[in-house]
């Protein structure tokens, strides 16, 4: 069996991914024509013109692809559409567990019923479970929104514990906008019994990293890949045993690191720190979780014992009940065992 194969078939688990940017050109388009949205000329309307918009030029046009592709989610439907899509894509490459960024204030500011929103996901969720394709929902306070859409996000995460929410998390614009207006929606997050992680040491240094930890109580950070700037912060996350869910194509493409040669993944990893592989926003930047795979053994020579030691990080990096985790755990290796015999 060729590598790719192995890869695709290998079982994953896909911590760090936002629901929204997981949206595939055919369903913008089903969705547009259905809410009557109008999308950019050079689309044409077509899928193959939408395929050609959706290739990543800069972080602006990252920016407008993104808020279009929140902005056809209008009802419940919708919102099914989007997640049985991202489930099938899931599915076709062997992910069997997700966890999934969701920015339930963006949907809510546009006018969507938050509980309606809640239940038809939920349904999906369920659906998803009964075929072995689990996912898990993380709705996003957005730091530059602002405490106000912070409120309605945290109140949607509290409705939707044992409902398919697992955590709170933290995204938006780290490098101008503080931690510290949210320091109480965490920590009632935390007292009311769901997990905590955030976005940090991507566009912004160390200190962002420490900022999380200390104001956010973050369990995971995502990306994180600028500790490597800072030794001593590296060697915390190493000893708390804190992880990082590393996104390197779109580190690459956001400009954090010029090329995958330069990224920190390897560093990071061969310095003890816990990273699980992941796509942030597969079709946004052409890419999915098998290919960032191949993409870390064509970079750094990672072979697949080690490939699938990354998979093993994220099951056991998820938020999932620790008995579930381990018997998760002992199917993976019954199939890597299975794949690397074949």
């Amino acid at each position: 069996m060729d590598l790719e194969s192995f890869l695709r078939r290998m079982p994953k688990v896909e911590l760090h991914v936002h629901l929204e940017g997981s949206m595939r050109p055919r369903v913008l388009l089903e969705l547009a024509r259905k809410n009557r949205v109008e999308l950019p000329a050079l689309s044409a309307n077509t899928e193959a013109g939408l395929r050609r918009w959706f290739r990543f030029r800069d972080f602006e046009h990252f920016i407008q692809v993104y808020l279009t592709c929140s902005r056809v989610l209008r009802d419940p439907e919708d919102f099914q559409l989007l997640a049985r899509d991202f489930l099938e894509a899931q599915a076709a490459q062997n992910v069997v567990y997700t966890e999934a960024h969701f920015t339930i204030s963006t949907h809510l500011a546009n006018g969507a019923n938050g509980e309606e929103v809640l239940a038809a996901l939920e349904e999906v969720i369920e659906d998803g479970e009964r075929r072995g394709v689990r996912l898990r929902l993380i709705p996003d306070i957005v730091r530059n929104v602002g405490p106000a859409a912070a409120d309605r996000t945290l109140e949607w995460a509290l409705a939707g514990r044992g409902r398919g929410v697992v955590a709170l998390g933290l995204s938006g614009i780290e490098s101008r906008f503080p931690n510290e207006p949210y320091r109480e929606h965490f920590a009632t997050a935390k007292r009311e019994g769901l997990h905590c992680v955030a976005h940090a040491g991507e566009h912004a240094g160390p200190q962002s990293i420490r900022s999380v930890l200390e104001v956010c109580g973050a369990e995971r950070i995502g990306h994180g890949v600028r500790a490597v700037e800072d030794p001593s912060l590296v060697e915390e996350l190493r000893d708390r045993g804190i992880p990082l869910e590393v996104c390197p194509t779109s580190n690459v493409c956001l400009g954090v690191f010029p090329d995958l040669a330069s990224h920190s993944f390897d560093r990071l990893h061969r310095s003890g720190v816990s990273v699980s592989v992941n796509s942030d926003d597969g079709p946004l930047f052409d890419t999915d979780l098998t290919r960032e795979y191949l993409a870390l053994h064509r970079t750094f020579g990672y072979g697949p014992a080690e490939l699938a030691g990354f998979a093993l990080v994220g099951l056991r990096q998820s938020f999932l009940p620790e008995e579930e985790k381990a018997g998760l755990e002992k199917r993976f290796q019954e199939q890597v065992e299975a794949l690397q015999l074949s």
